[in-house]
């Protein structure tokens, strides 16, 4: 057995760390691009002197061509290598970004903010390829686990950073920020992480074979119905991502750092469920984690709802109620996520796009729809995240009561 070099693990260490930190930062582009400028929603109204509903459109555009270009980047990736599809998307992201900090009337700003959400999403899917082609074992669940903690940072403290920086310069300096990270990562990346599929890796892939894996998952009703549920269940929080920052800051008359507290208050009630997951999912199985947490989040927001239409518009009182219920979803969302995709294997790179599609794409439609009908009024928002909450409801009870696909058990 042939002895390591003393310097061998240091030198493994640091490339780990240097990974984790491009990788992470490639990864952070996308959400940034979400959440920090949030606050900013209503001055951009005011600034361009457009409807809340059309600013809102901005969102709904960013969050079209996330959705798709996650279940384009991945394929393509494998296709062609991981270096010049990732930084493609990374270049668009930059251009686009400077292109909404530079824009002039509402129209411009949708039309790139298109192309900042397809160029992101190379941000999120490629990196997470590379961390597989890199790393195995305890590694790759290490770099994954870093990479997925950005999602977890990202609402809870990229909204508050953003209102700083609005209230101090304005909402065009956010996309001129997340162009820069964007710009840095790349930089970095293009000098120290190489190409890590071959050629011979590339050769290999099937365009026919991931058709039929795509014809399958949609044909799962187990699949499809855990992501359909997770889906109007995410939707009940992008109808408040999406429409908060005018109902805190037009409605009660907060400022942008107070909406951003709020906002990182209900992810943060998510984000600490999501910690309890696995020890309660060994106790009592995942399986049975589901219809619970559907239950308790549904009579959360239909309470909401409930009480605001009786007259008792109290902000304190909505957001305890709406914590609650972002809290039952740290106990949905990942449990779905684990359930939907332990019966695929080697399929799973391709059945989290979809899944991550799917929500997405329907998260988008409910952005656009939920602009024009709730117009900054917090009644409407409420009764809007009802409606999803119910619609989550629906769709568990259509299609996973009495389902017994049983695979390797999820604990």
């Amino acid at each position: 057995m042939t002895a390591q070099p003393p310097h061998a693990d240091s030198a493994a260490g640091t490339h780990f760390l240097r990974n984790a930190l491009i990788l992470g930062l490639l990864t952070a582009i996308g959400p940034f691009a979400i959440d920090m400028y949030l606050p900013s929603l209503p001055f951009i109204g005011d600034s361009l002197q457009a409807d809340p509903d059309k600013v809102l459109m901005s969102l709904t555009a960013f969050f079209i061509t996330f959705a798709i270009g996650q279940l384009v980047f991945g394929p393509i990736s494998d296709l062609l290598g991981r270096r010049k599809p990732l930084y493609f998307g990374v270049a668009l992201f930059i251009g686009a970004s400077v292109g909404c900090a530079m824009a002039d009337t509402v129209e411009t700003l949708i039309a790139f903010r298109l192309l900042q959400g397809l160029g992101g999403a190379a941000g999120i899917v490629i990196p997470r390829a590379i961390v597989r082609d890199l790393h195995s074992g305890v590694e790759e669940a290490k770099l994954l686990g870093l990479l997925m903690l950005v999602f977890s940072v990202s609402p809870l403290l990229a909204p508050l950073f953003g209102s700083v920086i609005i209230e101090a310069l304005g909402w065009r300096t956010v996309f001129w920020f997340v162009a820069g990270i964007a710009v840095f990562a790349s930089i970095l990346g293009l000098l120290l992480v190489p190409e890590t599929r071959s050629v011979a890796q590339r050769a290999e892939t099937s365009l026919g074979g991931m058709v039929g894996t795509s014809r399958q998952l949609f044909t799962d009703r187990t699949f499809m119905g855990l992501t359909l549920a997770s889906s109007f269940a995410i939707c009940a929080f992008f109808v408040f991502l999406a429409n908060a920052p005018f109902v805190m800051m037009g409605q009660y008359g907060l400022s942008p750092i107070g909406f951003s507290i709020t906002f990182s208050l209900n992810a943060a009630a998510f984000f600490f469920a999501a910690q309890f997951c696995g020890r309660l999912g060994a106790r009592f199985g995942l399986r049975a984690l589901v219809m619970p947490s559907i239950l308790g989040f549904t009579a959360m927001m239909v309470l909401a709802f409930a009480l605001n239409a009786a007259g008792m518009d109290n902000l304190y009182l909505t957001m305890a109620l709406l914590l609650l219920g972002y809290g039952c979803l740290g106990f949905l969302l990942p449990t779905a996520s684990v359930l939907a995709l332990e019966a695929y294997g080697e399929a799973a790179g391709m059945a989290s796009s979809l899944m991550a599609t799917l929500q997405l794409a329907i998260g988008a439609v409910v952005i656009g729809v939920s602009g024009k009908f709730i117009n900054g009024v917090g009644l409407k928002m409420t009764c809007g995240i009802a409606i999803c909450a119910l619609a989550t409801l629906a769709v568990a009870l259509l299609t996973l009561r009495g389902n017994r696909r049983q695979t390797v058990p999820a604990e």
